[in-house]
């Protein structure tokens, strides 16, 4: 059932989207060559813990930690680990969700550590800008299909894959409501996006194959040919004069 939110119900999920912006701020700030992805989980879970939010993700279908930290070719769900440093020249993705109040914002981002590579630094800048694509097409009368439209058709002149068995959603007081929203799809297509809506777009795009496996620790998802993954996502309200981002970063 899809479900239109209150002008009051939406502050109160920009209140959880500020908190998760701000976290992976700091998640960006201390991410260097040498850290664990279990260091920066703790880091994240203390300020998230310091801002009377609950970070949703912990013990979600059992998931261990507070934030998704997945690095190189591991496209989303990697787990913390103290066995994982990161080193000069990877990239890392940043997935968390935060709930204050009963509500939930739903944000990620993938940075480089120290200097990347050109084929790098243009995977992020692809998969943010189809990012910014797919959100300049959420607007009221649009359909689901015309953002995963408007996500792929930016993507497919570089030739890298557009992941298919991982999508957006709406989101709420739950962290996964309807609709799913495909980073793939075709125009005038799906459900009609409405004022009041709320909901997530997060492209996972990768250098090679759109194909992916998980792991044998039932999270961590990798593509198949281990080239990297990139992955940007907001949680934003679909309004009367357009799309509002409610997880934006200040830096």
């Amino acid at each position: 059932m899809l479900i239109l939110r209150s002008p009051r119900e939406i502050e109160r999920i920009r209140a959880a989207g500020k908190i998760a912006a701000d976290t992976l701020t700091l998640l960006q700030q201390r991410a260097l060559p040498g850290m664990t992805t279990k260091e920066l989980d703790a880091l994240a879970e203390e300020y998230i813990r310091s801002c009377d939010a609950v970070p949703a993700c912990k013990g979600y279908y059992g998931f261990p930690a507070s934030v998704c930290i997945s690095v190189n070719e591991t496209v989303v769900h990697g787990i913390p680990s103290d066995r994982v440093v990161l080193r000069d020249g990877d990239i890392v993705s940043f997935d968390l969700v935060v709930q204050k109040d009963g509500f939930m914002g739903d944000t990620a981002m993938t940075v480089g550590i120290g200097e990347i590579d050109d084929a790098s630094a243009q995977l992020l800048r692809v998969t943010q800008e189809s990012l910014a694509a797919g959100i300049a097409a959420a607007l009221v009368g649009n359909h689901v299909g015309d953002i995963g439209h408007a996500v792929e058709s930016y993507v497919r002149p570089y030739g890298y894959g557009v992941v298919e068995d991982y999508v957006g959603h709406g989101i709420g007081t739950e962290m996964h409501a309807e609709p799913e929203i495909p980073n793939y799809g075709t125009p005038g297509t799906g459900d009609v996006l409405e004022a009041g809506m709320v909901i997530c777009i997060e492209p996972m795009i990768n250098m090679g194959t759109k194909r992916v496996r998980t792991l044998r620790d039932g999270w961590s998802v990798v593509t198949r040919d281990k080239q990297r993954s990139a992955h940007f996502e907001h949680t934003l309200a679909i309004t009367d004069d357009g799309p509002v981002i409610l997880t934006e970063r200040s830096c």
